[in-house]
């Protein structure tokens, strides 16, 4: 069990459960919310996290992408806990789990009306699942070619943050201005891939795996980077501004702190093998930011649209 637990990568967790939460509080800010919902929302983007990570384990395992020169902490697979074939047994299981609890989500929110909706969330939750698997299982694999990012940009970003709501609000009539924070979530989840990808530039150029960083080299993925996290920043305060937030309710920058300080980390950085450390808190910054603008969002901006109504 523990080295499930540890092939599950429990520290890219709330990262992925960022853009639920602030979709989620985003509708109940405008009177509209269901826990059930939310409950298999937050299974199903687990669901698809915890197979992303098996897939990884997986197709970075058989291709010997894990390898002695590999910085971050040892793969299942790589380090023989766990087979290629258990590996494989458990993406099946999970891939079933994860659609099973996409279906339950999507009766929880369109029921027997809205055909069109449900079949479209299906056929997204499907497309989501295959992606998952495909970064870096088979010849074809999308990760090793430097598509990942649009990957984790979509699906962890726009689709997280923006699908959870439209589940609420059946329309993005009152819900535009969301797509601000949708694509901060999006940039910052993005970054947390960027981090590894450069972490892991020497090994995955040796081993023919092609991230935009092994493309583009180290020195252009950190402008890469700086442009990932200082736009999501802008974007984040944009929202609170076109919301008329109160002074108070920028309590969200306190989560800039964190963010700046890590791209002094970066900038200052000579080898960026040793950047593992940054990907934790590059993460639970994201997190800590999606919370704290929730809570704005319960506490601050229901009381902006009553008056508004």
């Amino acid at each position: 069990m523990k080295h499930w637990i540890q092939a599950a990568r429990l520290r890219t967790l709330p990262l992925s459960v960022s853009g639920i939460l602030l979709g989620s509080f985003y509708a109940m800010s405008q009177s509209m919310f269901n826990w059930k919902i939310v409950i298999f929302a937050l299974s199903t983007t687990l669901g698809l996290q915890i197979l992303s990570n098996f897939a990884n384990d997986y197709g970075d395992g058989i291709k010997g992408t894990d390898n002695q020169d590999r910085i971050g902490p040892k793969r299942a697979i790589q380090s023989g806990v766990i087979s290629p074939k258990e590996m494989k047994c458990a993406i099946i299981i999970t891939s079933v789990l994860t659609l099973m609890s996409s279906i339950v989500l999507i009766y929880c929110s369109f029921k027997d009306h809205n055909l069109a909706f449900s079949l479209f969330f299906l056929v997204l939750g499907v497309i989501a699942i295959a992606s998952a698997i495909r970064y870096t299982v088979g010849s074809s694999a999308y990760g090793y070619r430097g598509y990942g990012d649009i990957f984790v940009f979509i699906f962890f970003g726009l689709v997280s943050t923006l699908g959870i709501y439209f589940m609420f609000a059946k329309t993005f009539e009152n819900g535009y201005l969301l797509f601000l924070p949708a694509i901060a979530i999006g940039f910052l989840s993005v970054a947390v891939l960027n981090l590894n990808n450069m972490r892991d530039e020497i090994s995955d150029r040796k081993s023919g795996k092609n991230t935009i960083v092994v493309k583009i080299g180290v020195e252009k993925a950190k402008l890469y980077h700086y442009f990932l996290i200082i736009s999501a920043m802008v974007l984040v305060l944009l929202f609170g501004i076109l919301n008329d937030f109160n002074f108070d309710q920028y309590i969200f920058i306190v989560a800039y702190f964190p963010l700046i300080k890590h791209l002094i980390v970066v900038y200052k950085a000579k080898d960026t093998r040793l950047l593992d450390p940054e990907l934790k808190k590059v993460a639970l910054s994201t997190f800590f930011l999606a919370v704290l603008l929730s809570l704005c969002l319960i506490f601050f901006l229901s009381d902006i649209v009553v008056n508004n109504s």
